[in-house]
């Protein structure tokens, strides 16, 4: 993996969380928001707020065929000259806010030549111009970056003794509350001061990949798990081999249609879910010459065109050592929810694909780091409301599950969740949880649940770890702190997290010191 560019520790540094010893608290005090933690309050320090810089481009076109040919005509009728100053000036605007803005205005304009009778007599100027005029910006943060989770970076080198990197990842949300995954590397001391890594000011894209196969069985279990195995689909399911490509669907597609058998409503919506849900799995490729903090993981899908929302990143050790960093994330057209699970090992090549089951449905899954008894296993909350307990020989498909905890404290009378994967400690997995109480406030609380049984609680807290404070309750949605995954270090969980879906914080507190309050349940 590229290194990353290296930050000479407490230099050019921008200090997240700078770790002072404040005394012994007391677990006991009913104050034990601002008494337990080490957050992100001192004048010194600052929090990870959206950065409205970082933009994207995306392609543009107008609602209309006509407004596309009249805009490229009017390019057309322009002078040589007239092509050539207008260029300068598009590029003198906006070329250094992208790495190479060239081969992505050329891109565009492939997506639009077919307007062109005669391409070939078109100057490679004009032809940029037209890229430009189907070339958008997007700045993915320009209303907020929040829901954070945190994981042990790939590489640890090119460190100081005592220094440990890691990836927070991020939901960002620009324009139109399209949300995507972003990230950022930071160092840790060995006390947990946290020191963020330069932040490029450019955004790459990556190269896309269509599954190239799939399986048969597998796709027809989807479409009935999502209620849309219509006798549409299964006339096309009979057609296709065992393993199939986007081409053989194609065909099979085609000749259903060819068929007459089914109006057209019955085979449009069809056609719809099925290319949605084709279109769920797919790979992306980032160069490595690109820093962390320029990869962003933009909605590419239909399934995902209203947002990729609240990653929950985990550093999964596989019983022969290997290391996969999985996340499960929430895709969201804007009228229905896809679990959707990312699989990476070096955070350049990222693998998309769909989650299923009964138990793989709402929002809010967490896998654990390793598995338990030979088997994946993985927190939800499939009914929208209380916590299981899910088991899977397949990661891709969760079938049981048994329930584990229910909402029980006033704080969290209307439904819990969890944030993020549940951590390993000496005494029993740490997982934190989100309770929704009255008004919709959210808090954040913690269970302690058996080391060799999950589906055991033996500790719990009655009240909050983390409630927002009057300061943290306005945003984009208020009363809301919320994480997507911790991580422990130096013997202190460290907990990221978003106040009222707007920017980030950080928080910490001893280990020993909150088990022993667990345990006292």
């Amino acid at each position: 993996m590229t290194k990353e560019k290296k930050v000479p520790f407490g230099k050019n540094a921008e200090v997240l969380f700078a770790n002072k010893h404040l005394g012994k608290s007391t677990l006991n005090d009913p104050v034990i928001i601002s008494r337990l933690f080490k957050r992100i309050t001192n004048k010194t320090l600052k929090n990870i707020r959206p950065d409205k810089r970082l933009v994207i481009t995306r392609p543009f076109r107008p609602a209309s065929e006509t407004h596309t040919g009249n805009i490229v005509n009017r390019i057309l009728a322009l002078s040589e000259t007239g092509v050539k100053a207008l260029l300068a000036q598009t590029l003198k605007d906006f070329a250094h806010r992208h790495k190479d803005i060239q081969s992505i205005l050329m891109n565009n304009y492939q997506k639009i030549y077919g307007y062109i009778k005669e391409p070939a007599a078109l100057s490679e100027e004009r032809k940029l111009l037209l890229g430009s005029c189907f070339t958008m910006e997007y700045s993915i943060e320009s209303a907020a970056l929040f829901n954070p989770s945190i994981v042990l970076y790939p590489m640890q080198n090119n460190l100081q003794k005592g220094q440990t990197r890691v990836i927070f990842s991020f939901r960002a949300t620009g324009e139109g509350h399209i949300s995507s995954i972003v990230f950022r590397s930071a160092l840790i001391d060995k006390d947990n001061s946290i020191f963020l890594e330069s932040v490029s000011p450019f955004l790459g894209t990556p190269e896309i990949v269509l599954n190239a196969t799939y399986d048969r069985e597998l796709f027809k279990a989807k479409l009935e798990e999502m209620g849309q195995l219509s006798e549409a689909a299964m006339a096309i399911h009979k057609l296709l081999p065992a393993s199939f490509t986007p081409e053989e669907m194609g065909q099979a597609v085609t000749a259903v249609r060819d068929s007459n058998a089914f109006t057209f409503a019955d085979l449009d919506d069809t056609f719809v879910h099925i290319k949605w849900l084709a279109e769920s799995n797919y790979e992306v490729f980032f160069p490595h010459g690109q820093l962390i903090s320029e990869r962003v993981l933009f909605p590419l899908s239909q399934n995902e065109s209203n947002g990729v929302e609240d990653a929950r990143f985990v550093r999964f050790v596989d019983d022969d050592g290997s290391v996969t960093y999985y996340a499960t994330y929430t895709a969201y057209n804007g009228r229905e929810i896809l679990p959707q699970l990312i699989e990476t090992k070096d955070f350049h090549h990222f693998k998309i694909s769909t989650l299923n089951g009964p138990m793989a449905r709402n929002k809010g899954m967490a896998l654990f780091p390793r598995r338990i008894r030979g088997q994946y296993a993985m927190i939800t909350r499939s009914d929208g409301e209380n916590l299981y307990l899910s088991y899977s020989n397949n990661i891709h498909f969760w079938f049981t599950g048994v329930k584990i905890e229910a909402p029980e404290s006033p704080w969290e009378m209307v439904q819990i969740g969890n944030c993020g994967s549940p951590l390993e400690t000496k005494k029993g997995w740490l997982l934190l949880t989100h309770g929704v109480g009255p008004m919709r406030k959210y808090c954040i609380g913690v269970s302690l649940l058996d080391l060799k049984d999950p589906s055991k609680i033996i500790g719990r807290l009655e009240e909050p770890l983390l409630a927002p404070r009057e300061e943290e309750r306005e945003g984009y949605v208020p009363n809301v702190v919320y994480s997507c995954g911790s991580i422990i270090l130096n013997n202190e969980l460290i907990i990221p997290y978003a106040i009222s879906d707007s920017d980030s914080h950080v928080a910490s507190i001893p280990v020993d010191e909150l088990l022993e309050k667990l345990k006292q349940r």
